[in-house]
């Protein structure tokens, strides 16, 4: 369920702004996202896994809000994290 250290490393690099970036919201959501991809799969086949639920519902909740402070901020830059992470919104 939870991301390998090589593919949350590979994330940072692509998402990261600078070199060093791990703390952009770019970044954050990139991994809230695949974080959120893993645990979907997961309850696709634990349909009764209320615990992991929660955490996935909690995981999107702070994806919304991360996405909201990014639009705030620079719609060219919320539209292009979009659509790299092929969100609907």
């Amino acid at each position: 369920m939870s991301i390998t250290a090589v593919r949350k490393a590979e994330l940072i690099n692509e998402y990261a702004i600078k070199q060093g970036d791990t703390g952009s919201p770019e970044v954050q959501v990139a991994i809230l996202t695949e974080r959120i991809r893993n645990l979907s799969d997961h309850m696709n086949g634990h349909k009764k896994d209320f615990h992991s639920r929660r955490g996935l519902l909690l995981m999107v909740g702070q994806r919304r809000r991360l996405l909201d402070y990014v639009k705030k901020k620079s719609q060219d830059r919320y539209q292009t994290l979009i659509g790299r992470l092929g969100l609907r919104r």
